[in-house]
């Protein structure tokens, strides 16, 4: 595995801490977007969306994102099928951050899967063990 499927697929705690500052050194104009599906209120992804991602959001009534690695509007479910409908948007007290409430169609929101090719639910398939460690629940 290279480093990103480490990453990804592995086990070992290996936080990006530099994130947001390397959005930031960017120059991306971005919220981050929390996505809760609706009915269960499972945490399904944390992204980003500029203006112009919030307004597709709201035209289509879809999750739609700023991707910040690839510099582009992502439809979250344009390859996969994966959709993320769209209940409601609401804006945190400083409206720095946005939540999508959603209900997934499809069979996940990750773009990752599980060792037998299953698509996740959710981007949060693992939990912190110990320090070093991380566990699959």
């Amino acid at each position: 595995m290279d480093s990103h499927d480490d990453v990804e697929k592995g086990t070992t705690l290996s936080l990006d801490f530099s994130k947001i500052n390397e959005i930031g050194n960017a120059g991306f104009s971005v919220l981050p977007v929390v996505v809760q599906d609706n009915e269960s209120g499972e945490v399904l992804i944390l992204a980003y969306a500029n203006e112009e991602a919030l307004r597709e959001t709201l035209r289509r009534k879809e999750a739609v994102f700023f991707s910040t690695s690839r510099n582009e509007i992502w439809h979250k479910g344009a390859t996969s099928g994966d959709t993320l409908s769209l209940v409601e948007v609401r804006v945190n007290c400083e409206q720095n951050s946005l939540l999508y409430l959603v209900r997934p169609q499809g069979q996940g929101a990750c773009h990752t899967k599980s060792d037998d090719g299953t698509a996740r639910s959710s981007c949060y398939y693992r939990s912190i063990d110990t320090d070093t460690d991380l566990r699959f629940i």
